[in-house]
């Protein structure tokens, strides 16, 4: 937090604005911590409960959370925007990019010629809607879903589960989140005002006793990565998809198969299990984070929901986009990038496994690193050249980690940063006994 902002206020309501104007200015960054209660109050001159009201309406409006025992900070991305930047991590000149969770731009298809061959006639107002021939195409390549499933678009797939949450739940109920987890989801779930439960994740998925504990504790929804698992590379077996199912026949099911064509795994999806189902496919991760677009398929009465929101405000997404995503699913070949992931992140899942680290990463482009600080090895890594991204933006309750995109990782480069994630391991022993 910016030295020279002071946070002010006797009320709880002026306490929260003053901190949401910090936030706004640039002067309190995402992630960066508050000062304790008591430390606030003795400051303010007010009593800790008026503070601790204050941060009570601040996590309720998903602009804070709680950061265990060193109080509270900053979500990544509060719901309001800072005037000095959209970005919220800052990697210097000379430091390489493993934090950042995007594709290699390399590796991303050629817009140009796509660009070049629409016309005026491919933005005629009465075509304006999800594009038929996308829709079309969409249910000609998700065979595995229900037959009896209804697909629409969206504008990606944050602003298809943003949509889904807003259409079936209400401020205070649970939802059942994968621990770790997407972190632009968890922050979305905390806007809506939403309980997170968390889910456990391991190689094949949520596994089904987090996701039994999750609908026990009262989850109306549960949120779930198809493949490629943002942070941790799980993908849903067979088997496991098996047990899930029916675990989840009473509750809304959104399930997020965003890097689809980064991965080779078989999708098992757990979509139709139940009554109330999602499905998006997006554009982001294969074709380029800049492609807003993504196809939502679902039980009828949980699609007509969305587009009725959606026609409410926005009315439909860009048919510029749906014709580029159309072309490029129907026509590029991803094969080649998906290996050359395939390769850089089993060249890294080796190198740590030779020096007796055991790291996560089955698919997609992110290998997650268990640490017993990730302060410490967040701060080593940045000293030895690497950024790489703490855990505890995509934590609830699971143990410390680290997260690393491969994306931007050479293959000749994994012996390296694995011997620097080696030495960002060991804790120094002074750190140790002061916790």
């Amino acid at each position: 937090m910016d030295a020279q902002y002071r946070i002010s206020g006797r009320t709880a309501h002026e306490i929260t604005a003053s901190v949401e104007d910090g936030v706004r200015l640039g002067a309190i960054p995402p992630d960066s911590h508050l000062p304790s209660v008591r430390g606030l109050a003795s400051d303010l001159g007010v009593s800790p409960a008026t503070v601790a009201s204050a941060y009570q309406r601040l996590r309720q409006r998903g602009v804070v959370c709680t950061d265990g025992r060193r109080g509270t900070r900053v979500r990544t991305t509060p719901p309001i925007a800072a005037v000095r930047s959209f970005s919220n991590v800052l990697v210097p000149s000379g430091i390489r990019d493993l934090a950042d969770g995007e594709p290699d731009p390399l590796l991303l298809p050629d817009i140009a010629p796509v660009l070049r061959s629409l016309s005026t006639e491919d933005l005629r107002l009465g075509d304006l809607g999800p594009l038929p021939e996308l829709l079309d195409y969409a249910k000609q390549q998700l065979i595995e879903l229900p037959s009896d499933a209804v697909y629409t678009m969206v504008a990606g797939a944050l602003d298809g589960i943003d949509r889904l949450l807003t259409s079936h739940l209400r401020p205070g109920d649970r939802i059942g989140v994968e621990d770790p987890g997407w972190s632009a989801a968890l922050d979305v779930v905390a806007v809506h005002g939403l309980v997170p439960v968390p889910m456990p994740v391991d190689d094949e998925g949520p596994t089904p006793d987090g996701v039994r504990a999750a609908v026990e504790a009262g989850a109306r929804a549960i949120v779930v990565t198809a493949r490629a698992h943002n942070p941790t590379g799980a993908s849903i077996s067979g088997s496991r998809a098996n047990a899930l199912r029916p675990l989840i026949s009473d509750v809304l099911l959104i399930e997020d198969d965003h890097a689809a064509g980064l991965t080779h795994l078989r999708l098992h999806p757990l979509s139709g299990s139940g009554s109330r189902w999602a499905f998006l496919r997006s554009a982001s991760k294969p074709f380029g984070p800049d492609l807003r677009c993504a196809v939502l398929a679902g039980d009828a009465e949980t699609i007509a929901r969305v587009e009725g929101r959606l026609r409410l405000n926005s009315g439909w997404v860009s048919t510029i986009l749906q014709r580029v995503f159309l072309q490029m699913w129907r026509h590029h070949d991803l094969t080649a990038a998906r290996r050359l992931y395939d390769t850089r992140r089993s060249a890294l899942l080796l190198a740590l496994a030779r020096r007796g680290i055991h790291a996560q990463g089955r698919t997609g482009i992110n290998v997650w690193i268990p640490v017993a600080d990730e302060v410490w090895a967040v701060a080593s890594l940045r000293e030895a050249g690497y950024a790489v991204a703490p855990g505890r933006l995509y934590r609830v309750r699971s143990e410390p980690g680290v997260r690393v995109t491969i994306s931007a990782l050479p293959e000749p480069e994994a012996e390296a940063f694995a011997d620097a994630v080696a030495a960002a391991r060991a804790v120094p022993r002074r750190m140790a006994i002061a916790r």
